[in-house]
């Protein structure tokens, strides 16, 4: 199993908020995609001294909830009110197929109109995309074998690599 470690994975936030500085000076709306988007979006706007504007729960947008083995619980997403005019950094985890971004953004516009969105997140698979979207921050570009996949560990602050099946 290949990991990055809670240092590794600090440094890189530190990377990942100088970059969101240079693209998005003024008025940075951070919100994290419930469970593994949620603990780095905290961690992004710390480090850029802002507030947490929110968090999604897409599990709603979800185009494959039928087919999933779990059915996520469906709840709302916290967010203060509109985002007519902000400028919003969608935070997640891992960005693969590029579902559960389409699913947040379907989220974002029913609070409003933003001025613009951006996406960071901490891990960008190579493979795997289904659909036309892709970071404009990613901490990790991952080119995983088949069978793997990159898992985020909020309580260890670790990024772990590993079998689909299995932990090694």
């Amino acid at each position: 199993m290949t990991q990055y470690t809670a240092a590794q994975i600090n440094q890189t936030l530190d990377a990942m908020a100088a970059t969101l500085k240079t693209l998005a000076a003024d008025h940075l709306f951070i919100v994290g995609i419930e469970r593994g988007g949620t603990p780095l979006a905290k961690a992004l706007a710390e480090r850029l001294g802002v507030e947490l504007g929110g968090t999604l729960n897409i599990n709603f947008y979800r185009d494959d909830f039928g087919k999933r083995a779990s059915h996520p619980q469906v709840g709302p997403s916290n967010l203060p009110g509109s985002v007519d005019d902000l400028t919003i950094v969608i935070v997640d985890d891992v960005l693969h197929t590029g579902r559960t971004i389409r699913a947040a953004l379907n989220e974002i516009f029913d609070f409003g109109r933003p001025a613009k969105v951006l996406l960071a997140v901490l891990a960008s698979r190579e493979d795997g995309r289904e659909l036309p979207i892709q970071a404009d921050i990613a901490g990790y570009t991952l080119a995983l074998a088949e069978g793997q996949h990159a898992q985020f560990d909020d309580e260890q602050w670790q990024l772990k690599i590993v079998d689909k099946l299995g932990d090694s």
